[in-house]
């Protein structure tokens, strides 16, 4: 076994942790939480999902970039890779505002009130754009892979 075959393969489940968690939370956890009464139950929930998923999810970001570098220079490329790689870095800026502005400024207001639920909102079109860029990251990962 290569150690390109190892590179690639921590890094599709370094990927598949980090988008899969969140389609995961877009798709199941943040429905099924919006429906906890009461809201300080909910805010906490969602304080205590989100901090999770960030430390998960920034790991799994370093390993992604450690692997992504990793095959790239296994395979000898970069052309073809600038797509992939503006997704990673819109990728990454996003979820660092999401998870170091918005994330906590939701945490911190009080549960229910209009500035929780505007900063949650905000959080939650936040995260759907990344799970939207996660998609057309795959889709280019995808090509590359293929020789497309």
């Amino acid at each position: 076994m290569s150690w390109y075959f190892v590179s690639v393969t921590i890094h599709v489940l370094a990927a598949m942790l980090w988008l899969g968690g969140l389609l995961f939370l877009a798709a199941v956890g943040a429905p099924v939480l919006r429906r906890v009464e009461p809201a300080s139950l909910r805010a906490e929930l969602f304080e205590r999902l989100g901090t999770q998923f960030r430390n998960v999810g920034w790991v799994a970001i370093a390993v992604l970039v450690v692997t992504g570098v990793a095959n790239l220079y296994f395979r000898g490329l970069l052309n073809g890779e600038i797509i992939k790689l503006g997704t990673v870095i819109t990728m990454v800026v996003l979820s660092a505002i999401h998870d170091f502005k918005i994330g906590p400024a939701a945490s911190r207001a009080p549960p229910g009130s209009p500035e929780a639920l505007r900063l949650r909102a905000r959080s939650a079109w936040v995260a759907r754009i990344n799970a939207v860029v996660g998609v057309v990251l795959v889709a280019a990962a995808v090509r590359l892979a293929r020789g497309v």
